[in-house]
């Protein structure tokens, strides 16, 4: 019996010549990550547990990026918990506004091809675009992960996710992991892995991938994996020679195998108030909107700017458009490719790397009756103002389009 790409990284970490799902075992963790809005009380819980230092400082990243800049008085004592608590415990991998925990992970390598990352984040998922096991995890047992560098995990079931073929200019990897959420539902994959493959997938940048493992969660998968490629070991600076042992078996066993053909995928949204209420864009083409956001750690990338830029260019907003970088090198590297010039050109409001909007804060927040379309991934009540506002999930491409028109609008060919 072959082996799923889950299995193979979990055998790998314990030494095991054979896992099997349902299995529980302990693992060793490689990295972990913790974010300013988590840092209080992992670092109670870690005391009141009774450590007295952490297992290896060097495998520990804490991150500002939710409450960054601080916009409630509160906030200030989250900085100062997590200041204090890196200090006592010689953290040296903190990052103060460089970007959104899931972006910087892997851009600045702190999650490999074949690790095991838990972070404090149910979005931790994210790292699965390089090959990664990651999962989302609470406060009690990353305290107890620091205090020992061990956590149990039940082995997952996997689906597998085939997309051949070659997606439509106006489709992206957004408008692909929104359709999979609404086939799947918001508990299809609980528990389980969604591993993906298929030439669509092959054509696939990290970026694009990204957009996908980081949604994963809204299906309830534990993780969302990507065989590692030539692409992926350039973007992590790795050899290939190193994770050519990551990959799935064919005779590997899948608890359901879903397949597409890209070219049948359209443009879609998420509609009020659920990430599965998917529909086609032209479904709710003309939806009257009040603003447009584009950023978080599922389209702030440097492609998203770049597509964004591309459709806005030489136009201008007719709603209010928040552009928000998933990191300080992506902020940089749009602003030398001339995207944030074109988008300031054309009316956005262009804001510091960092989670912004998508969690509420830090500028842009709506009230009753307003409507937003984003390219976040939560478009649950009260996730962006009042319970009465109402949240529309779409593509960067789809979110540009749109803001031309101040209403929710099919979007232009991206490539």
């Amino acid at each position: 019996m072959g082996y799923t790409l889950i299995e193979k990284i979990i055998k790998r970490n314990i030494g095991s010549e054979h896992v099997e799902p349902g299995q529980i075992v302990t693992v060793n963790v490689d990295r972990v990550m913790i974010h300013d809005i988590f840092i209080p009380f992992v670092a109670e819980k870690f005391e009141e547990m009774g450590f007295q230092k952490l297992w290896d400082p060097e495998k520990v990243v804490l991150i500002y990026d939710h409450l960054v800049p601080t916009s409630a008085v509160e906030d200030v004592r989250h900085f100062q918990i997590g200041d204090a608590f890196a200090k006592k415990y010689g953290l040296t991998h903190v990052h103060r506004s460089d970007g959104i925990c899931h972006q910087l992970m892997t851009e600045a390598g702190y999650a490999k091809p074949g690790n095991i990352v838990f972070g404090t984040d149910s979005h931790t998922t994210t790292y699965g675009c390089v090959g990664c096991f990651s999962s989302g995890i609470g406060y009690t047992e990353m305290a107890a992960i620091l205090g020992t560098g061990e956590m149990w995990v039940r082995v997952p079931e996997t689906i597998k996710v085939v997309i051949d073929g070659t997606l439509p200019a106006n489709v992206t990897a957004k408008d692909v992991i929104l359709r999979l959420i609404g086939d799947l539902r918001a508990d299809g994959a609980t528990y389980k892995v969604l591993e993906l493959s298929g030439s669509a997938v092959d054509a696939m940048t990290v970026a694009s991938r990204m957009t996908i493992s980081n949604m994963a969660i809204e299906a309830g998968a534990k993780a969302c994996l990507f065989a590692p490629d030539e692409k992926t070991c350039e973007y992590s600076k790795v050899s290939l020679s190193d994770v050519d042992w990551l990959y799935a078996d064919e005779d590997a066993s899948y608890c359901r195998t879903m397949h597409y053909q890209a070219e049948e995928l359209v443009p879609v949204c998420a509609c009020p108030s659920q990430v599965d209420n998917i529909h086609p864009v032209e479904e709710v083409e003309g939806t009257v909107l009040d603003q447009v956001f584009i950023g978080s750690c599922t389209n702030g990338r440097l492609e998203d700017l770049a597509v964004a830029a591309k459709i806005l260019e030489g136009k201008k907003t007719a709603c209010k458009l928040i552009i928000t970088p998933a990191s300080r090198k992506i902020y940089l590297e749009a602003i030398e490719a001339g995207y944030m010039e074109t988008l300031a050109k054309a009316g956005a409001i262009i804001t510091q790397p960092g989670c912004g909007l998508c969690c509420g804060r830090a500028g842009g927040i709506l009230t009753d009756g307003e409507k937003v379309l984003a390219t976040n991934n939560r478009n649950f009540l009260g996730r962006m103002g009042t319970s009465k506002v109402g949240i529309y999930l779409g593509s960067p491409a789809t979110a540009a389009t749109s803001a031309i028109y101040g209403k929710i609008t099919v979007p232009e060919n991206v490539r």
